[in-house]
């Protein structure tokens, strides 16, 4: 009988203790392919939020934040000079608009009520210019958002004379000249189609999944904005509930909307390299001039999403070495407590001429044999829990990303934080994707097979102390 074919039977010898073994063996290597799955994913990850984001500059106007604070507006002017830098490779103006619903109300100093719109909702024309429209907004505004935006203090009117109304949160328009986030990554379209031109007005429009939901939109449908009617083209996924509470316009329509044409929001300038960012940064400063433009580095909350990525990474790196670890472990102890049982089967076969080396290989292709059936099992585990686990590793370490986003007031600290259209570092974070594809899985395995071959030797050597003649002299 080949050294093969005698592996494989003795690897079937004892059937209950060859479930329960590769049982053991498959949750060690199913955890050790799920943390490599994960930190596949969180590596990539990582890569293209420093490709991508790590590439892009925002530009302010100077002393302003989307819809908060001051400033000039920026001009078409500006884009093309901030187009001209070098290392610049483009330039995609945004205009920021806060639509109300159209029977919201609110009361002014004397009680009365007044228009459409609520504290701090941004005067026609301005950075953050309101408009009215029939579309509910997704999310209600809680506790938080009446707390510090209904003008109340412990429930009471700051005038002393009457109840606030309740505080409605507003649905975020954005115009964009191009199908990007303010990022610079391209809008993750879930259904229909984008908005062709965004350099030209139409009344096509890209709907968040969440307000999509909350109104029944669905590609086709229709509703208005200022009493103009737009059609679905497409949904979007933001990533977030909040994000998803948004709409995309052309920029042209957009500017049509605000009463402003040829002002901008917001640019987001993309550099043609990272090794490049810092001095087109400077360069972008100087030629929009420090009076005029705030210019920042790719999205504020990129280092904190990155920190905490990095953080996954490292955790399920160790988890992997640790579940590896585990199974070379179990299979040492397998394959020592085999080579015990079988001193006197190994005793004769030496006394009718098998070499020590036959021997050790019978028992290292005996662990293989256990170490594959563990590892068709283990993949299969992977596949099914390798999202979750990875759900569950970047869940367990947002708690920072998400502190650090979140700002005073109930619309999430501005334009760029949590309540803004594009998140903040918890969206970056919760756009992680874990896949088991082959080719991680593949490679997980073959890990898992040289760290068994490392475990099955030592016993296998132990074979080569085992002397014939003390075997069957003790039988």
């Amino acid at each position: 009988m080949s050294v093969l074919a005698r592996s494989v039977g003795n690897a079937f010898r004892n059937k209950i203790r060859t479930a329960a073994v590769v049982a053991v063996l498959a949750v060690a290597i199913g955890l050790a392919l799920s943390m490599l799955v994960a930190n596949q994913a969180v590596g990539a990850r990582i890569e293209e939020l420093n490709a991508s984001v790590g590439t892009t500059l925002t530009v302010n106007p100077a002393g302003g934040q989307g819809f908060e604070g001051g400033g000039e507006p920026l001009t078409a002017g500006e884009a093309a000079a901030a187009a001209a830098v070098p290392n610049v490779t483009s330039v995609v103006g945004t205009k920021a608009l806060r639509l109300r619903t159209e029977t919201t109300t609110t009361t002014d100093s004397t009680g009365a009520a007044g228009g459409a719109t609520q504290p701090g909702a941004g005067g026609p024309g301005g950075q953050g210019a309101s408009v009215t429209t029939s579309l509910t907004a997704a999310v209600d505004a809680g506790t938080l958002g009446n707390r510090n935006n209904s003008g109340t203090m412990n429930g009471t009117a700051t005038n002393g004379t009457a109840q606030a109304p309740a505080f409605s949160l507003p649905i975020t328009a954005t115009g964009t000249a191009a199908e990007v986030d303010s990022t610079g990554k391209a809008l993750d379209i879930t259904s229909g189609t984008g908005l062709g031109d965004y350099a030209a007005a139409s009344t096509k429009a890209l709907v968040g999944t969440t307000l999509a939901e909350k109104n029944s939109l669905k590609v086709g449908s229709s509703f208005t904005i200022a009493g103009k009617t737009f059609t679905v083209a497409g949904t979007f996924d933001a990533g977030t509930t909040f994000g998803n509470n948004a709409i995309y316009l052309t920029l042209a329509e957009a500017q049509a909307l605000a009463g402003t044409p040829g002002e901008l929001s917001s640019m987001v300038v993309t550099v043609n390299s990272m090794e490049n960012v810092d001095s087109t940064k400077a360069a972008l400063q100087t030629a929009l001039g420090t009076d005029k433009a705030d210019v920042t580095q790719g999205q504020r909350n990129l280092e904190t999403a990155v920190s905490s990525l990095n953080s996954v990474k490292g955790i399920s790196l160790v988890a992997y070495i640790a579940a590896l670890a585990t199974a070379g472990l179990i299979i040492l102890l397998i394959m020592v407590m085999l080579v015990r049982e079988r001193r006197r089967e190994i005793g004769v076969l030496k006394a009718i001429g098998a070499r020590n080396r036959t021997i050790g290989v019978q028992f290292v292709l005996e662990a293989l044999v256990l170490v594959a059936l563990g590892s068709v099992v283990g993949a299969a585990i992977a596949s099914f829990a390798s999202g979750g686990i990875a759900s569950a590793l970047i869940s367990s370490n947002s708690s920072t990303a998400a502190t650090a986003q979140g700002g005073p007031g109930g619309f999430g600290g501005g334009f760029g934080g949590q309540g803004g259209p594009f998140g903040g570092a918890t969206q970056l974070l919760s756009s992680v994707t874990a896949s088991a594809s082959p080719g991680v899985i593949a490679a997980g395995i073959a890990a898992v097979f040289a760290v068994a071959v490392v475990g099955s030797l030592v016993p296998a050597l132990l074979t080569a102390r085992i002397r014939p003649i003390e075997v069957l002299r003790g039988e």
